[in-house]
C-alpha cells in the first residue's frame, strides 16, 4: 500500500528579490486571482513594509506582480463570503494602513505596472512614490460597475490625477491606457512590456545613487506638506531643509560641488550604486 503523499506546499503570496544596491522588490504572487488584495495579501504587504521601513539597507522598493495582471483591487469573492459591516470596515482599514505605510516608509517605492490595475489596484499603484507602467496596461476604479463607487481608491487616485478626471473614472468604471495615466499623472514613465525591468531599474538605480537620509527626509516633508496650508507648509520645508543641511551627506555634496569633484557617498555593504549595472 502506498503511503499518503503530503500536500504540495503552497506558494508565498508574496515574493521578495533584493540586489547588492538595497533594490528589494515584492511581487504579488496570486496570477490565478489576477493578484487581488485578500486580507492575506493585504497583511503581508503590511508586515513586507514594516519591515523594509525598519531596514536600513533597503534604498528602494518596488511592488511588482505574478502573472498577465498586476491587481485587480480587493478579493470580491471573499468579500461577498463575509457580508458584515464590522468585516468590511477592517478590511478597509486595513488596506488603507497599507497605503498610508507606503507612503510614510522613507525609502521610495515604485510601482512596476503591467497587465491591469483595477479599483484596489489602481489605488495601489497611484499610492506608491512612483510608477512605471507598460504601454499596453490599462488603469480603472470600476468598482461602479457592480453598484460600489470606488471610494477608497478615490482618496489616492484625486491626490494623483486631477479632480475632473479622477471624479469621471470613478462614476463611469471606464479605463484608460498607460499614456493617459501618465498624461493624467497617475504614472511617471510608459514603456514597451520588454523594457520594464530595464526601465525600473535603472529608475532605481537614479534614486540609490543619492543620499539615503536626504531622500528619507524629502519623501516625508513631501507628503505632509502637501496636506498643510502654504504658510505652515514653508515653515515646516525650511525646518526640513535646516536639518537636511547640517548633515553630513549635504555637507559632503556641497564641498564636492565647489571642489569640482564627486560627492563621496556609499550605498549599503560599501556598493556604490553609480558604478552598477
Amino acid at each position: 500500500m502506498n503511503a499518503p503523499q503530503a500536500p504540495a506546499q503552497l506558494e508565498p503570496l508574496l515574493l521578495e528579490e533584493r540586489t547588492p544596491e538595497g533594490i528589494v522588490t515584492l511581487t504579488l504572487n496570486r496570477p490565478a486571482q489576477f493578484n487581488s488584495l485578500s486580507e492575506e495579501m493585504l497583511a503581508a504587504l503590511q508586515q513586507a513594509f514594516d519591515r523594509i521601513g525598519a531596514d536600513g539597507g533597503v534604498r528602494v522598493a518596488v511592488i511588482a506582480a505574478a502573472g498577465k495582471a498586476f491587481c485587480a483591487g480587493h478579493d470580491l469573492k471573499q468579500m461577498k463570503s463575509n457580508p458584515r459591516l464590522d468585516y468590511y470596515q477592517k478590511l478597509f482599514a486595513d488596506c488603507a494602513r497599507l497605503m498610508q505605510t507606503i507612503q510614510r516608509v522613507p525609502q521610495p517605492v515604485i510601482a512596476k505596472v503591467h497587465g491591469i490595475a483595477t479599483a484596489a489596484g489602481c489605488q495601489l499603484v497611484a499610492s506608491c512614490d512612483l510608477a512605471v507602467a507598460a504601454e499596453s496596461v490599462r488603469f480603472g476604479v470600476n468598482g461602479i460597475d457592480v453598484g460600489l463607487f470606488c471610494s477608497s481608491p478615490s482618496v489616492a487616485l484625486a491626490r494623483n490625477v486631477g479632480r475632473k478626471h479622477a471624479f469621471e473614472m470613478l462614476v463611469t468604471g471606464e479605463f484608460i491606457d498607460a499614456a493617459t495615466a501618465r498624461a493624467h499623472g497617475l504614472v511617471n514613465r510608459v514603456v514597451p512590456a520588454d523594457q520594464l525591468d530595464a526601465e525600473v531599474r535603472r529608475l532605481a538605480l537614479a534614486i540609490v545613487a543619492k543620499p539615503a537620509v536626504a531622500i528619507g527626509m524629502g519623501k516625508q516633508l513631501f507628503y505632509r506638506q502637501l496636506e498643510m496650508g502654504v504658510e505652515a507648509a514653508y515653515q515646516l520645508a525650511g525646518q526640513t531643509m535646516a536639518c537636511n543641511m547640517i548633515d553630513d551627506v549635504a555637507q559632503e555634496g556641497v564641498a564636492a560641488f565647489m571642489e569640482k569633484r564627486r560627492p563621496n557617498w556609499t550605498g549599503p555593504a560599501g556598493v556604490d550604486p553609480r558604478k552598477s549595472g
